[in-house]
């Protein structure tokens, strides 16, 4: 198989809000809009995309309707430092403050509207792991 484009979709009953949270947050820009689905781009590489559908959707076979849950976002950034600053003045919530880890991340965790969790990573050089102090 020769993929040629990959990108998450969110299923949610917030469809204009995801987006524009993503948008107002993440520097996405609407490649396609309609009441049911916005696809996003990002303003700084037009490699990375997001889609937001609306969960009741009827191209949405029957048993895989419904809306997100335990997804995780892995956006990588330059200055995870500033990022943080920025969300958190923007009163993003913070379900984890900022913080380094031995397997090589600095990072904090936020949500979109919906729940999904948005882990914002500058990679950073590893250290020994835990059990390796003790």
């Amino acid at each position: 198989m020769k993929v040629t484009s990959y990108y998450p979709v969110i299923m949610t009953d917030k469809v204009a809000e995801t987006a524009a949270f993503y948008v107002a947050h993440f520097g996405f820009q609407p490649l396609f809009e309609a009441d049911w689905y916005v696809h996003l781009q990002s303003t700084v590489d037009e490699r990375v995309t997001l889609a937001v559908l609306d969960g009741s959707h009827e191209t949405i076979p029957l048993p895989g309707r419904g809306h997100v849950s335990g997804l995780i976002l892995n956006f990588e950034v330059d200055d995870v430092d500033a990022e943080y600053a920025r969300l958190k003045a923007a009163d993003l919530p913070i379900l984890q403050e900022l913080r380094d880890e031995w397997f090589g991340q600095r990072h904090f965790i936020t949500a979109d509207p919906n729940g999904a969790l948005i882990d914002v990573i500058k990679p950073i050089p590893m250290s020994a792991p835990p059990e390796a102090h003790a």
